[in-house]
């Protein structure tokens, strides 16, 4: 049965867009993802099934530096992804599960130690982005680091058979162009940063 189309001004229970949640529950829960369903009244008064898979927030890091010939370099980690069953070509990134409410900056210093063993000496926060906001809460923090030195990685056991890789930064935005790199998070934060005149 259709209600009456909720007005996000005048109805305490609607959201910014006019949206009424009706009723939630989780359906399906792990160490890194909950899948909520919710039952919501559209704006137009007509009701429907949501679904909305709930992540933390990660962050994703592009490594610039310097070649022997003061020539910029990006530092790449490829590793397979089981959902696409495909290797790919990626910024170093990640979130800490068990530590959920870790700042952003300090989440990415250690996942760029963890991915590639690089130390950064500045960490510039670029922006925020959504990873699939259609259907997911994740927020992503995009973040340019500079000043680096090279130590040992600590890769995690669900980074097994991850390799690193520092190339020219001209070769990365061959391939972006080329499509040879097709992660999302990777391409739109290295759009991301070089719109933002920091690199």
């Amino acid at each position: 049965m259709t209600q009456p189309p909720a007005d996000p001004k005048t109805d305490p229970n609607a959201d910014p867009g006019g949206y009424v949640t009706v009723s939630s529950r989780i359906a399906y829960r792990n160490p890194w993802t909950a899948v909520r369903e919710d039952i919501i009244r559209r704006p137009n008064g007509k009701t429907g099934l949501y679904g909305v898979v709930e992540r933390g927030d990660f962050v994703v890091i592009l490594p610039v530096g310097q070649d022997g010939n003061g020539e910029p370099t990006v530092t790449l980690v490829r590793q397979y992804r089981y959902p696409v069953q495909a290797y790919l070509w990626e910024l170093p990134m990640g979130m800490w599960e068990d530590r959920p409410e870790a700042p952003p900056h300090e989440v990415a210093s250690g996942e760029l130690r963890e991915e590639t063993g690089l130390r950064a000496q500045t960490l510039v926060h670029a922006g925020i982005l959504y990873q699939g906001a259609g259907y997911s809460s994740q927020k992503g923090h995009v973040y340019l680091a500079t000043g680096l030195t090279q130590g040992p990685p600590e890769p995690e056991d669900t980074e097994e058979g991850m390799t690193c890789h520092t190339i020219a930064l001209s070769r990365f935005e061959d391939m972006i162009r080329t499509g040879e790199i097709t992660c999302m998070v990777t391409i739109a934060a290295f759009g991301l940063v070089k719109l933002k005149g920091l690199i």
